[in-house]
């Protein structure tokens, strides 16, 4: 197995999973000499991969910057995986993400068009946001004490499981999109902060912030939570800051 995207929050869990599962794991980072989105490295990288999981990501919210990387990305990806004869591409999108089309979501729904028409047989699943999501924001939200956080409904789901289920699919026949997978529960994203806060030992306030526009209310009205016929998973946020704290305290 191939997986492009393997140093990232899931990515690292698929290289794992898939090699605890007896896999050969090609890892296709800038770190193993692999540029996805100038399309460098590739080269006969991919000769003898059963199948290729893409789990690269980009942190923005800008809808032109993502639109660019998924689309650099995936084109690479599948024009060398045409040449080199892979049989099976496994594609990891957002849920919700064709209903919210704005911002960092743009450049889902663009992989999710180019994966479906494009030359290799395919699998896609879509998952709700990772718990590390509240981590992120926490960092990257900040200015001095103070930690703004989108006013949003989220269903936050293990990267663990995530990967596991991938790297089944992976395993298996191109299967198209399956279904949706989400966290067993549905929470509020300041409240996550916050935990995640808490749980580090990190100081400061956070503030809820509403989003302006279409997003923003996407994010505040469920859209971007999991629907009927969703697969659910077992872990829930406060075992993952649970986590978070023994790591803490054990330092």
């Amino acid at each position: 197995m191939a997986v492009a995207g393997g140093t990232g929050t899931v990515g690292r869990h698929v290289v794992e999973v898939a090699r605890d599962r007896g896999h050969e794991v090609l890892v296709l980072s800038r770190s193993a000499g692999v540029d996805l989105v100038g399309g460098t490295g590739l080269g006969s990288t991919l000769a003898g991969v059963d199948a290729v999981l893409d789990v690269a990501s980009v942190m923005t919210q800008s809808a032109e910057s993502s639109v660019r990387f998924f689309r650099a990305v995936t084109t690479h990806l599948l024009a060398a995986e045409e040449r080199a004869g892979v049989p099976h591409h496994v594609a990891l999108s957002v849920v919700g993400a064709d209903r919210a089309p704005w911002g960092y979501y743009a450049g889902k729904v663009v992989q999710e068009e180019l994966v479906a028409r494009g030359p290799v047989a395919w699998t896609l699943l879509r998952a709700t946001q990772f718990h590390e999501f509240a981590q992120q924001l926490h960092g990257q939200l900040g200015i001095g004490p103070l930690h703004a956080a989108p006013v949003m409904r989220s269903q936050p789901v293990a990267a663990r499981e995530v990967a596991e289920r991938l790297v089944a699919l992976a395993e298996g026949a191109p299967a198209g999109r399956v279904p949706d997978l989400a966290g067993p529960e549905v929470l509020r994203m300041t409240d996550m902060v916050r935990s995640y806060a808490r749980a580090a030992g990190r100081g400061g306030f956070v503030l809820p912030v509403p989003l302006p526009g279409k997003l923003g209310r996407a994010f505040r009205d469920g859209t971007l939570t999991a629907g009927p016929g969703a697969d659910l998973g077992v872990r829930t946020f406060a075992q993952w800051v649970a986590e978070v704290s023994r790591e803490r305290v054990g330092r």
